[in-house]
């Protein structure tokens, strides 16, 4: 394989949407050792878009023509719609191709599960682009709860907010079930593997899911309660109803909290066309900063620089010299379980508990 050398790997991209144009090529592009070799997309707007922003880049219509010469690549990632998830990701890994797929991993834990075992039988890599465990404000956070600022972490907060009062066009606000639409899926695979890295398994979970919006066809608005096993709470909210937006993060604990406000800089970076790499990539103003102590005596602390790159560095990393992947793909095969749950939890109107096993319902 071509990773052996000292050549660039040769990325193949699925997908020019949000996910592809916006987080993925740019991420690409930027980071050393790798290129980006081939973009598929059949919309007529999106094809030119990546020829004018990625002028060395094959387009092509259709995946078949990639999987027909796998040679000409060393890595295939996947940005497609989530109905599109596990059937791209499973013909690279047929391929032999090592694979990126776009959060959440697939629809059902089991067609997570599935995919996940066929590239470990077949030795192919696979990991999840789960990117904002690189976010600036929860890079502070881990880094606060591993010194010991916070003394004994009794409660998590954390929001993923939006005002977006009028639906979208487009599958993710389909009511079809293979689309995982919805915000829960969405913005919930972010908030349910972050907290899961900060504190760990999780025994139970309660949530609150909502189709607030007139005609939404999927939930708009979610609460979500996880009890890890080493006794955290975490409670996730995430809506597209929030016109005035909460705290982005609050970590409570017996010796002091952390609270900050506002979502990483990074994402609002890429859309206006910026790459890491340029000065004061992933850095917020001190104004941003995060407050840490007991009210009455607070003090700011310096957000850690975001630095979504590192995931691909990771990947390069790993498929030259291989070091460790930047996500082990179990973990969101997990997420996944969990966010199953959450939704059979707010139907059932119960809290639901997880086997000592993983993340599944006791009989």
């Amino acid at each position: 394989m071509a990773g052996t050398t000292r050549a660039p790997l040769r990325v193949g991209l699925l997908g020019y949407g949000i996910a592809g144009r916006v987080f993925h090529a740019p991420l690409i592009a930027a980071t050393p050792g790798l290129r980006l070799a081939a973009v598929l997309t059949r919309d007529p707007q999106r094809r030119e878009q990546a020829r004018d922003e990625h002028p060395d880049a094959r387009i092509v219509d259709d995946a078949d023509q990639l999987w027909r010469t796998p040679d000409e690549l060393d890595l295939v990632v996947v940005a497609t719609p989530n109905r599109l998830h596990v059937p791209m990701a499973r013909a690279a890994v047929a391929a032999g191709l090592p694979v990126v797929v776009d959060k959440p991993l697939a629809a059902t834990a089991a067609q997570a599960r599935d995919l996940v075992d066929e590239a470990a039988r077949r030795g192919v890599p696979l990991t999840v682009f789960q990117n904002r465990r690189w976010d600036g404000d929860f890079l502070t956070a881990r880094r606060l709860v591993e010194e010991g600022a916070l003394g004994r972490v009794v409660r998590y907060e954390s929001r993923f907010e939006r005002w977006r009062p009028a639906i979208k066009p487009g599958w993710r606000e389909s009511g079809t079930p293979d689309e995982a639409g919805g915000t829960l899926y969405d913005l919930g695979a972010h908030l349910v593997d972050q907290a899961v890295q900060l504190f760990g398994p999780v025994r139970a979970v309660y949530a609150e899911v909502d189709r607030r919006r007139p005609g939404a066809q999927v939930d708009d608005d979610a609460f979500v309660a996880l009890t890890h096993t080493n006794g955290v709470r975490s409670h996730l909210w995430m809506t597209t109803l929030a016109a005035q937006l909460g705290p982005r993060l609050r970590i409570l604990g017996d010796r002091a909290a952390y609270t900050s406000y506002g979502l990483d800089v990074q994402e609002a970076a890429l859309r206006a066309g910026e790459r890491p790499g340029t000065p004061g990539w992933g850095e917020v103003t001190p104004e941003r900063y995060g407050q840490l102590g007991v009210d009455g005596d607070l003090r700011p602390v310096p957000t850690e620089p975001g630095r979504y790159q590192s995931f691909y560095q990771q990947v390069a990393a790993a498929l030259r010299d291989g070091a460790s992947l930047p996500v082990d793909p179990y973990d969101a095969v997990d997420t996944v379980a969990l966010i199953e749950l959450a939704h059979l939890s707010a139907a059932e109107g119960r809290v639901l508990t997880v086997a000592p096993t993983g993340p599944s319902v006791h009989a």
